[in-house]
């Protein structure tokens, strides 16, 4: 039998995102009791190069989960687990004295700052990616067909096509998240989240895989010195030279040395990690919610883990990731995956998403003729810039009689791909476009580019939605985490072009971090030793979630009409750039061939 939770008991969750360490610790029920963030450093050496650094974002994370102790007056003698999620960046360490290996060329040496993380955001390996995807090995089609320029596989490839052999040769390998499991415990076990999702890994029995790691692949790509000793400098064998784990599953206890860095008791179990967007899903698709007929099936009973079945996760920080849960695979064009084990043994996830979402309202208004001097109107309101441009788009929308805000912006069109296109086209390539310019360098016409961005990641979103759906996902809601959820015009244009409710979190802020928490105590059923089945997963979702608020979509029938019509351009503008590239490479062909040659 299940053994009852303890009341006392309490888990920290910690979250590392693109720019801040945060942890928060929650009580038996799921409640946070406190929260703290710290930023981490960001390194730009070079365009499209994004560095960090193990040691910068461990010592955040100890001052953070210091701080949440400190400030929720909770005894860590009650603190039970803990649970970590990370951006997918690769982590170097050194194979013989496990210290940080800087990942900065060309002389890669140490500058003090042991920037020995590529972030995922980098861009650096192009080549790279480009020889992996024009392999064909069968392992592609779990990656959504093509190896993502932001997954490890690459830039382990850049390291070794860059570093001198011999460094490289020292090099071991980890996913962040994996990393700081690491760092807690002193382990080397790694995660299915980390390495199905990131680094090619197929799980044994799928496909024919025998060892997880595919070394045909390995030895084709030129990683072939990475097969010795059973994939050792990537994590291993399963059972054999390495240990694998689902979400959660606990990798060992606190060490003695992390220990005294946190503030902590030794012994305190350590849930395997995850990646960021998955402690978001963990995080929000458990809520509570008042489910529709068309939701709630007769045969299972209510928040059953099939419910999960119809929910997508949309993760929304700087990018957002498009998370879905199926009993069996679902292959769908330009969505990574489908990955098995990653979350719950034997059920499959699948990851859509969006290069740059939140970046992306930051930087339509930034270059804004008319952004200083509207950040100065904001300011003199003592409001958020969205929050102030949400009011003026409101204002206008009075101002001129229209029916919504969304009939102010019926004639422009903007598609926002500029740092290329993740899901559903997977196209590295894609770059922004907008119809519908003119002279004006108002506020007025500031906040119109503003409803754009909205509209364009309502229109994508859709996109994604619908080929998920083609494809054989049964996606009925939208269960939303990250700051993106306060902007409710956002939200409803979400809803009302998506036409499904939107479910926006109790901790909007929080989510992530609190699904990390709940891995937390996950890890504490694995380690209980008391002879009680450890719980599963999906039940401490459901135990410790908290209600949510449904965003319904808009019934105005003219909007819809307007809201289809527009997403029937978008479509267009998407395919047009496409066919204009293949038309002008085509156009350029030779010319570009006779360049390279003189060049030469």
């Amino acid at each position: 039998m299940d053994r009852p939770p303890n009341v006392q008991d309490h888990y920290i969750g910690i979250d590392v995102g693109t720019g801040s360490a945060r942890a928060c610790i929650i009580d038996e029920t799921g409640d946070i009791k406190a929260l703290a963030s710290e930023n981490i450093k960001l390194w730009q050496p070079e365009n499209g190069y994004y560095e960090q650094s193990t040691t910068d974002i461990w010592k955040c994370i100890c001052e953070c989960v210091r701080r949440v102790v400190q400030e929720s007056l909770v005894n860590p003698s009650q603190i039970k687990g803990i649970g970590f999620d990370a951006t997918c960046s690769l982590a170097v360490f050194s194979n013989d004295n496990d210290e940080p290996i800087p990942v900065t060329g060309p002389k890669f040496e140490n500058d003090g700052n042991d920037r020995n993380v590529i972030l995922w955001l980098d861009h650096r390996p192009v080549e790279e990616t480009d020889k992996i995807n024009a392999t064909g090995h069968k392992l592609l089609k779990y990656v959504g067909g093509k190896m993502s320029i932001e997954m490890e596989i690459p830039k382990v490839l850049w390291l070794k096509n860059s570093m001198p052999p011999e460094l490289f040769d020292r090099c071991k390998f980890y996913d962040l998240a994996d990393a700081l499991t690491h760092l807690a415990t002193g382990n080397e076990t790694r995660s299915f989240c980390s390495t199905v999702c990131k680094q090619g890994f197929v799980p044994v029995g799928v496909d024919g895989s025998v060892k997880g790691w595919q070394e045909d692949f390995y030895h084709e790509i030129g990683l072939g010195d990475l097969v010795k000793d059973d994939f050792k400098r990537m994590g291993g064998v399963d059972g054999v030279s390495g240990k694998y784990a689902s979400a959660g599953e606990c990798v060992g206890t606190l060490s003695r040395l992390a220990a005294s860095q946190l503030g902590l008791p030794e012994g305190i179990a350590v849930g395997s990690g995850v990646i960021d967007a998955y402690a978001g899903w963990i995080g929000t698709v458990g809520a509570k919610v008042e489910l529709t007929e068309d939701e709630l099936k007769s045969d299972v009973p209510h928040n059953d883990v099939s419910q999960a079945f119809t929910r997508l996760a949309a993760v929304a920080g700087t990018s957002t990731c498009h998370l879905a849960m199926s009993k069996n695979p679902v292959f769908v064009p330009g969505v990574w995956g489908p990955y098995r084990d990653v979350l719950i043994p034997e059920f499959w996830m699948a990851e859509g998403g969006q290069s740059a979402t939140g970046e992306l309202l930051r930087h339509m208004l930034d270059i804004h003729p008319a952004y200083n001097e509207t950040m100065a109107l904001a300011k003199a309101e003592d409001k958020h810039i969205y929050d102030f441009l949400n009011a003026h788009l409101e204002y206008l929308a009075e101002k001129h009689h229209a029916p919504a805000i969304s009939y102010l912006g019926r004639h422009h069109f903007f598609y926002g791909d500029l740092w290329g296109n993740r899901s559903p086209i997977a196209d590295a390539k894609m770059r922004g476009s907008m119809i519908g310019l003119d002279s004006d360098k108002s506020t007025d016409n500031m906040a119109l580019w503003y409803y754009a961005t909205m509209e364009f990641i309502a229109m994508q979103t859709r996109q994604i939605v619908e080929q998920m759906n083609k494809s054989g996902h049964e996606i009925s809601s939208i269960f939303m985490s990250g700051s993106q959820c306060q902007n409710p015009v956002l939200m409803n244009l979400l809803a009302t072009t998506c036409n499904m409710p939107v479910l926006i979190p109790r901790y909007v802020n929080a989510a992530v971090v609190h699904g990390a928490a709940m891995l937390g105590a996950k890890a504490h059923s694995h380690n209980r030793n008391d002879g009680s089945e450890p719980e599963t997963l999906w039940n401490i979702m459901d135990r410790m979630s908290k209600p949510g608020r449904l965003v319904q979509p808009g019934t105005d029938a003219g909007e819809k009409l307007l809201l289809d019509a527009k997403y029937d351009v978008f479509l267009d503008m998407c395919n047009a750039q496409q066919a204009y590239r293949k038309k002008i490479d085509t156009a350029v062909e030779k010319w570009g061939a006779l360049f390279d040659a003189d060049d030469e």
